[in-house]
């Protein structure tokens, strides 16, 4: 008997999977759980055209991702920080202050947790930054960091 999950199956699939079961099973099991249903032509037509709808919004995600990897590829986010004599910093630069540099400088926002600093950045100069913005699409930039003007 074929089927539509309701739920996720632990063994058999997830969430609207398609899959083929003993009858015994079906009735004894998955239906009175509400974990299935059984799969009529108008049920399957209704899951393929929310697999379709779904796959159009990754799309977008995915092109989105892509347009705003390129507009940070080889952009140069300047971090004016408070430091020593000799370009040592008190403290360190986060990753929350480089996404909200970036912002302020090119407009563009980026969740701190996607900004990976490849080093603790705790001396004056240009380090570079990886920004993560979906699956499979990252990109490089510079993270300039200068002493703050007295």
């Amino acid at each position: 008997m074929k089927v539509i999950l309701l739920q996720d199956v632990k063994g058999q699939g997830k969430r609207d999977d398609i899959i083929t079961v003993s009858d015994g099973y079906a009735r004894n099991f998955l239906f009175p759980k509400k974990l299935a249903v059984e799969a009529s032509a108008g049920a399957t037509k209704e899951i393929m055209r929310k697999r379709a709808a779904e796959d159009a919004r990754e799309a977008e995600r995915r092109r989105e991702a892509i347009e705003k990897a390129d507009q940070l590829k080889g952009k140069v986010v300047e971090l004016p920080v408070k430091c020593g004599e000799k370009g040592r910093l008190y403290g360190s630069v986060t990753t929350a202050e480089v996404a909200d540099a970036l912002k302020a400088q090119h407009g563009i926002t980026v969740d701190k947790k996607k900004i990976e600093l490849s080093e603790t950045v705790k001396q004056v100069g240009d380090v570079p930054v990886k920004v993560w913005l979906y699956s499979g699409i990252t990109t490089e930039m510079t993270l300039r960091v200068v002493p703050l003007s007295k």
